[in-house]
């Protein structure tokens, strides 16, 4: 936290820091490389091998949390269970939809078999029934037969290489989806750096303002005071003064918002997720612009003040979107 700095001078000066070079901060940080990840983005991934055609589709947007829903076929249900630690050991925040299709090929379908012992169950019930009513035992039609439910099965699929494949194929899937989101990561982190340099630029011309603004408050006092010079005490007056002076000071303002802005272009840097650290960082940032805005006496000033409050809120809406 920044230190109080406050003037007991008066109004003979303004100690606001005047000769910052913002440019040497700016300077610093435009080589950094960006590494922020946005949460929103989609991946698809297909592969047709000999037992059929695999399909991930991977589709995530913002969320406080990881919360992924994971929908398979029900053949590949056995799958969930992988399917979630791969998604929590790439991802650390978002709402994922994960989905996966399995068309198999016709090659690969189970071939057809007889069950024999339902048959001559379903042909000795024939022969009994036949025989109570005093016929011979007709001959069956073949394919009537087949047509019962049971006596003509298809013998499943072995799904093993396929599951195996489904993972592999997820895989493949998540590196898209990353890459994806780390694009994405750098252009919203390009648009918060340019908003950051807006709003170091405001800094800038609010110390400069200072000086011109504080000369037209001792102005004025100046003339105030000249009416009513006579009825005033000496020692009120130096401390009616100061008080002045501390309530319109706002040096302190300025370095906080210029600590922040140092810190957000700090935090988008790193290799974690900064989405939480950066809306803190927004709520500080506003709460400054607001003390300079209800601090200022100057229409120059309340200007850049509402500047300031509109660049943080376009970066807290980007901010949403980073992991």
């Amino acid at each position: 936290m920044l230190g109080r700095r406050r003037s007991n001078d008066g109004l003979g000066g303004y100690h606001g820091g005047l000769n910052v070079d913002l440019s040497s901060i700016i300077h610093a940080w435009e080589p950094q490389a960006t590494m922020s990840k946005s949460m929103t983005a989609f991946a698809r991934e297909t592969h047709a091998g000999e037992q059929g055609e695999l399909t991930w589709e991977l589709r995530s947007v913002n969320h406080r949390f990881l919360e992924p829903f994971v929908r398979l076929p029900e053949d590949l249900r056995t799958l969930e269970t992988g399917v979630r630690e791969r998604l929590s050991a790439r991802l650390d925040r978002g709402k994922v939809d994960c989905s996966l299709r399995f068309a198999p090929s016709p090659a690969a379908s189970g071939a057809l078999c007889i069950n024999h012992r339902y048959l001559e169950l379903l042909l000795a019930a024939g022969a009994e029934v036949a025989a109570r009513l005093g016929h011979e035992p007709p001959a069956p039609e073949p394919f009537e037969l087949l047509r019962w439910p049971g006596v003509l099965q298809e013998q499943k699929l072995d799904l093993g290489p396929v599951q195996a494949q489904a993972l592999q194929l997820l895989d493949q899937t998540l590196d898209v989806l990353v890459a994806t989101r780390a694009r994405e990561g750098e252009r919203l982190a390009a648009l918060i750096q340019d908003r950051c340099d807006r709003l170091l630029d405001c800094v800038t011309s609010v110390r400069e303002r200072m000086p011109q603004v504080m000369e037209e408050v001792r102005r004025r006092i100046l003339e105030r005071l000249a009416e009513v010079r006579a009825e005033l005490d000496p020692n009120r007056l130096e401390q009616e003064l100061a008080l002045l002076a501390q309530r319109l000071d706002v040096d302190e303002e300025m370095d906080r918002l210029q600590a922040h802005v140092q810190e957000v272009r700090a935090v988008i840097a790193t290799d974690k997720p900064v989405g939480r650290r950066l809306d803190f960082l927004m709520q500080e940032l506003n709460r400054e612009a607001n003390t300079l805005s209800s601090k200022s006496s100057d229409l120059v000033v309340t200007r850049l003040a509402v500047d300031m409050k509109v660049l943080i809120e376009q970066m807290r809406e980007q901010i949403q979107n980073l992991e």
